[in-house]
């Protein structure tokens, strides 16, 4: 069995620390670096709902994809719900690793899996990571839509693919216009949207789209007649998980480690209901 040092030597061959956003939270958070590892559990949030399933699973590394700590803390009592992750973790022999922005810029990376479970071909990147030579790596996804859909079909296959949430698929434009291009970035992402419009697409799938610049967005009209298409954040990034445990098991796979990899369907999406307005558009 590979000790957890050399388990993150590989995940950080996959995601280098280097490569995050100097604001973000990445690495080891939890983990006796000699500990060996036997099973590995991938999901979005550190939460104490997905540290249980770790607990009950036997697994001896979590990785996620959002950090626990992002904003740094100078305690890690139990009495808060971050602490009680962190005493839950130590109490079991769990190790936590986060990767965040350097998975999303990965490649493959976050889009791309995201892109994937819609069956959309990537293109290129929306942003380019200017130290990537190969021009492969970076934030968000260009893709074509092949064959072209409606927003309408499109949203609606967004909604199948993607895991259930209360949220499901918000549209902004016309659901008859067709979509051959777009743009997709797993995560919060009407930051983009000066890039969104450089790129040509006819639309943009992302999370946590905001009233404002969406108004502002659509409003421009001559400069984007394009629909934006709104998912549950949690949403748009768990196909991640699925792709990076995939990594993982082949790394073993070479190494001969044998490990158990297993990804968290529970969905820590926060929003658990949704009522529709009544005669609000289909």
């Amino acid at each position: 069995m590979p000790r957890l040092s050399e388990v993150i030597t590989a995940l950080e061959n996959l995601w280098p620390a280097a490569r995050a956003e100097s604001w973000d939270a990445v690495g080891t958070v939890v983990g006796e670096p000699d500990q060996e590892v036997t099973r590995v559990l991938f999901a979005v949030d550190p939460v104490q709902e997905i540290v249980d399933e770790a607990v009950k699973l036997g697994a001896d590394l979590l990785v996620t994809h959002h950090p626990l700590y992002l904003r740094g803390t100078t305690t890690v009592a139990a009495s808060h719900f971050k602490g009680r992750v962190v005493h839950t973790l130590i109490k079991n022999d769990i190790a936590l690793h986060v990767a965040h922005t350097n998975a999303d810029t990965a490649d493959p990376g976050v889009s791309d899996a995201l892109a994937g479970a819609l069956d959309l071909r990537v293109v290129r990147p929306l942003v380019p990571d200017p130290t990537d030579t190969s021009r492969r790596r970076g934030l968000g996804r260009v893709c074509e839509v092949d064959p072209p859909m409606t927003v309408r079909e499109l949203a609606a296959r967004a909604a199948e693919r993607l895991p259930a949430t209360a949220q499901g698929i918000r549209v902004a434009g016309d659901p008859e216009a067709t979509v051959r291009t777009i743009a997709v970035s797993g995560g919060s992402g009407d930051s983009l949207f000066d890039q969104v419009r450089a790129s040509g697409v006819d639309a943009f799938l992302t999370a946590d789209l905001r009233h404002h610049p969406v108004s502002e967005f659509i409003a421009d009209r001559a400069h984007s007649p394009l629909a934006l298409l709104d998912a549950a954040h949690w949403a748009t990034e768990w196909p991640w998980c699925e792709l990076a445990a995939a990594q993982l098991d082949e790394i073993s796979d070479r190494h001969g480690w044998d490990l158990r990899v297993h990804v968290s369907r529970t969905v820590t999406d926060p929003w658990t209901s949704h009522s529709p307005s009544p005669g609000a558009p289909n």
